[in-house]
């Protein structure tokens, strides 16, 4: 017995020890830094590995930042009195009861959304689908203050309306520059998902001038600055800003196939924001800068066909006379690779460069033409001072272009008089729906007969026009037309 118990002590103490001896050699591993758990094969070098205790505290404060945007985000409920025909990716829409309204949409309802002070005398921006055709607004502050609110001005093409509240003093957010902003960037999302007062979360910029064809029209300026902070129904104009808390973007979409947040979000750059918000501040209406030309973009089986040696830029497949571009020297086949340096690769950039833009601004554009670069001084004009001109005998209005019918053409549709369109760019035209091939009769009931009753009916008239007319296969169509 005593044997035994002898042996059992001896198993212990022997397990002890070994136990012992394990951790201290664990203890030494730690404290040297090196980590070795293999025998090392001959030739292949051992890799130091070193803990800075400092590292683990060098991460962004966003503390400061939320404190600043909090204050500055508001609450905005919507009120309807039918179904608004914007997109309504971004937030759900309710009665009055609260209750969600998945399929049937009950008059009166309302929306939900954000918005942003960028003046403390009661301005604020939000996006457009948020306040289009409200019967009402009313504006929450996160002090739970609320105020009616007026629409100072909207623009559908850049999804971005004003709204303002009499009020004074309020906390705001100052511009940053999106144009400065970096992919991989710490930013702040900021607004009120789910009817809650302001909520923060944080993410970085997984990508900058994403066009995603959400705004549905072919004017629209779509380039937005892609983000993986989490964005949910409600955060529609709600802030995006960088970590010094400057605004750097409005909140306006989130890809998603169930409306809820799934891993990326998008937002208008704060560079047109600053740019609309200062025309409806100042003008009452959005100055739109325009260029003057047809253009595509380059992918690799065009760049192949043109034998270019790079994708970059765009493509200008045609300029309009009398335009800017035409005046400044531009032709067709040059490839504009940038504005006023900022390097233009595609639309989205081309768009948004332009976006922020006046008339009568002065630019610089560098093209390639041939194998060489050129850099071409650019007045800006008017969208609306272009929107009639006349080139190679055909009348080009509001992006649609229309020749007259010659007479083979009459005698074979058995038509008196008439003007085909031959071709269909952005413009109200294409946004009413008409294709190319259309040929026009009449406008509001009257003939046009003539070159000049086109261009009377179409750009000396405002409000709106009903056009009507007929397809080559002989299907008449009639093209309601705001101007």
């Amino acid at each position: 017995m005593e044997r035994r118990t002898i042996k059992r002590v001896a198993g212990i103490l022997l397990i002890a020890m070994i136990g012992g001896a394990v951790s201290l050699g664990m203890y030494k591993a730690f404290e040297s830094e090196q980590y070795v758990f293999n025998q090392r094969p001959e030739g292949i070098p051992i890799r130091q590995v070193s803990y800075n205790p400092s590292a683990a505290f060098n991460q962004p404060d966003f503390e400061a930042a939320a404190a600043i945007s909090v204050h500055a985000v508001v609450h905005i409920k919507s009120e309807f009195q039918k179904k608004s025909l914007v997109y309504d990716d971004f937030f759900e829409f309710f009665n009055f009861g609260g209750r969600p309204q998945p399929k049937e949409y009950i008059s009166p309802y309302s929306a939900m959304g954000s918005g942003v002070v960028v003046a403390p005398d009661g301005y604020i921006v939000t996006n457009n689908h948020v306040v289009q055709d409200a019967t009402g607004i009313t504006v929450t502050l996160n002090d739970k203050r609320e105020y009616k609110a007026k629409v100072v001005g909207s623009d559908p093409s850049t999804d971005l309306a004003l709204i303002k509240i009499d009020e004074n003093d309020l906390p705001f957010l100052t511009y940053g520059n999106s144009d400065e902003v970096k992919i991989g960037e710490w930013v702040l999302a900021v607004g009120n998902p789910f009817n809650l007062t302001s909520t923060v979360t944080a993410g970085i910029v997984s990508a900058k001038a994403r066009n995603i064809n959400i705004l549905g029209s072919q004017g629209a300026i779509e380039s937005f600055i892609q983000t993986d902070a989490a964005i949910n129904p409600g955060n529609s104009g709600g802030a995006l800003v960088n970590t010094r808390g400057e605004l750097i973007g409005i909140n306006a979409a989130i890809a998603s196939g169930t409306g809820y947040y799934t891993g990326y979000s998008f937002a208008i750059p704060v560079n047109i924001v600053k740019k609309v918000v200062g025309d409806f501040m100042k003008f009452g209406s959005i100055q739109r800068a325009y260029l003057g030309i047809y253009y595509r973009e380059i992918d690799d089986q065009f760049a192949k066909d043109q034998g270019f040696s790079d994708l970059r830029g765009v493509y200008v497949d045609d300029v309009v006379g009398g335009g800017p571009a035409e005046k400044a020297g531009l032709k067709k086949g040059d490839v504009i690779i940038s504005i006023d340096t900022a390097p233009v690769n595609g639309k989205s950039e081309l768009m948004e460069i332009i976006g922020q833009k006046n008339p009568g601004d002065k630019v610089t554009v560098v093209v390639h033409r041939e194998g060489k670069e050129f850099s071409l001084p650019l007045t800006m004009t008017s969208e609306e001072s272009s929107k009639v001109y006349v080139k190679n005998d055909q009348l080009i209005i509001h992006g649609a272009t229309f020749q007259a019918l010659n007479e083979d053409e009459k005698a074979k549709l058995n038509l008196d008089y008439g003007f085909k369109i031959t071709r269909v760019d952005e413009g109200k035209l294409k946004n009413s729906g008409i294709r190319a091939g259309f040929i026009l009769l009449t406008i509001d009931r009257q003939p046009v007969r003539t070159t000049s009753d086109l261009r009377e009916a179409l750009s000396g008239h405002n409000g709106g026009v009903l056009l009507e007319g007929v397809y080559p296969n002989g299907l008449r169509a009639y093209y309601g037309i705001g101007l």
